[in-house]
């Protein structure tokens, strides 16, 4: 309050009052709630800097933290298997797209052949699925992982893969190899902060460091991580911000399960009429043997005779058992969508869904899921090219034009593993709408059934062709289509019967042609006489 409105005030406190009001309602409207020191926030104190420096100090901590709730917590691995179960699953299919069958069946043979433990990983214990699903784990768990293409003598390519975890890059590392450049968090960078290489420090089998870090070009490395401000240089676990809610569950659910487990004990506690024997004069003594209740124990239909004037006084703790159930799923679903996605889907309940909610649950999911899939297929489309360039320099790729058209050698799709539905029936019926409307065609729903399209249509004519030649209608089956719908552009005996020789029946056709009413027909006919081609026919 300055000097003029002490005056006011003085001289009409009302005034003054209203001047203070509307004096502090100005001041409410030019700040945000969220941004003042009030007592809701007067604890609430941060500061603005920047990524790199923010993830500095707190790495270490969440990533170990993260790890240890991998190991001990149910909730936290029902997080980690929804995204294994929906980015990686079953793998993907490859499909070459080179223009070529031959080519492109070289390509896929060679690919699986390639995938095989023995051939992609230098240590030999992985497949090329299984080290991309241990990928799709460490980013969530740790934020990342390092991905190194390593070029070996041995295997059926001089192409193989190594995995790092983040732990391994070296942080100590201050001198870049290049003058000019910079070194953070052991990624050397360039005055772009683009990495240009990477600082891996060496281990023992047992964990112990043994000697100076190896300096790896960038471009033989791929950093998995998810970059979420300009200034972060390295990862942060995607765990971050559930960690202590998934903490707290756990902690909630041992205390609930200690007292529960006090709360089905009964005790039973021995009183004693009579007191004990002690020092002086022993007055009122029972004579007889005396029964001593140390260590024992009470036992189902059991009978025991107590000393007299002993009596047994049962202890059973009683009270309503606290709610966990609703608790722990609330903060399931708060971890859920921490993460971005349902709660049945970490839960695995779908007690309290239907169809309806169950499928846009579903397709929300998806969504998320998808910005893991576009990074990790980032990865498979280098680690793609890579094995391409390899094949060929190995001889096992015939093509003389490929450092001019390498872009079209590397043309490819992933063909993910197909989901179950939830009801065939109603998702059937979808699809075939969908496909009549032209809203998808047949090769996106082959796609989404993870089907290579041509197989699916090379597999459904050698069906139609074999059932065919059994005498077998499969239209009605598979197309819901009679034969003559289905085979219409193809003579049957029945629309040409040949009992008879070539002229006869060109004799019979031209008779028919002439008792039409007033129908004009042209047509030829083959050496058989049989008609090929008719118009201008009568209705």
């Amino acid at each position: 309050m300055n000097w003029l409105d002490g005056i006011i005030g003085f001289i009409s406190p009302e005034w003054g009052a209203r001047r203070e009001a509307w004096r502090q309602s100005l001041t409410e409207m030019r700040n945000y709630d969220a941004g003042n020191y009030d007592r809701g926030n007067a604890n609430w104190r941060v500061l603005n800097q920047s990524a790199e420096f923010t993830d500095r100090y707190s790495r270490d901590n969440v990533r170990a933290r993260a790890r240890d709730l991998e190991r001990n917590s149910d909730m936290m691995n029902s997080v980690i298997g929804a995204y294994k179960r929906n980015v990686i699953g079953g793998g993907y299919a490859l499909q070459a797209k080179t223009g070529s069958d031959k080519t492109n069946e070289i390509i896929q043979t060679a690919w699986k052949k390639w995938c095989k433990k023995q051939n992609c990983d230098v240590t030999g214990t992985q497949s090329f699925t299984q080290m991309m699903r241990m990928c799709v784990k460490r980013k969530k768990v740790d934020g990342g992982i390092l991905i190194v293409k390593r070029y070996t003598k041995d295997g059926y390519l001089p192409f193989k893969l190594q995995t790092f975890e983040v732990d391994e890059l070296d942080n100590s590392q201050m001198l870049p190899k290049k003058k000019g450049n910079k070194v953070v968090g052991g990624i050397e960078m360039n005055e772009y902060n683009k990495p240009m290489g990477y600082w891996i420090r060496q281990y023992s089998v047992d964990g112990m460091a043994l000697s100076n870090p190896v300096y790896v070009d960038a471009k033989d490395v791929i950093f998995l991580y998810t970059k979420h401000r300009p200034s972060q240089v390295r990862e942060m676990s995607d765990m971050s911000p559930t960690i202590t809610r998934i903490r707290d569950a756990n902690e909630f659910m041992i205390a609930v399960s200690v007292k529960e487990r006090i709360a089905a004990c009964l005790s039973v506690f021995i009183k004693k009429q009579l007191p004990t024997t002690g020092i002086g004069r022993q007055n009122g003594s029972v004579p007889g043997p005396h029964q001593d209740y140390q260590g024992k124990s009470i036992a189902p239909g059991m009978i025991k005779e107590l000393n007299a004037g002993d009596e047994i006084q049962v202890v059973n703790p009683t009270g309503q058992a606290t709610d966990a159930a609703s608790y722990i799923k609330l903060q399931q679903r708060l971890v859920g969508a921490g993460q971005g996605i349902s709660y049945e889907a970490t839960s695995r309940d779908m007690s309290e869904s239907n169809y309806s909610s169950t499928r846009q649950g579903i397709i929300e999911d998806d969504m998320t899921y998808a910005e893991e899939k576009e990074m990790l297929m980032e990865v498979m489309d280098e680690i793609y090219e890579t094995f391409i360039i390899s094949l060929w320099l190995a001889g096992e790729l015939d093509a003389k034009d490929f450092w001019d058209n390498k872009d079209k050698y590397f043309e490819h799709a992933w063909i993910t593993a197909p989901k179950k539905w939830i009801d065939p029936q109603k998702e059937a019926n979808a699809n075939k709408i969908a496909l009549n409307t032209g809203q998808k065609t047949f090769k996106q729903i082959a796609a989404e059934q993870g089907r290579d399209w041509k197989e699916q249509i090379d597999e459904m004519a050698e069906v139609l062709e074999y059932a065919k030649d059994k005498g077998i209608d499969l239209g009605g089956v598979i197309f819901d289509q009679t034969a003559a719908e289905l085979y219409e552009d193809e003579e049957t005996p029945a629309d040409n019967p040949q009992q008879t020789d070539g002229n006869q029946t060109g004799e019979e056709t031209g008779q028919e042609s002439e008792e039409g009413d007033g129908a004009e027909e042209e047509g030829e006919t083959d050496n058989q006489g049989c008609l090929l081609y008719t118009s201008d026919a009568a209705d």
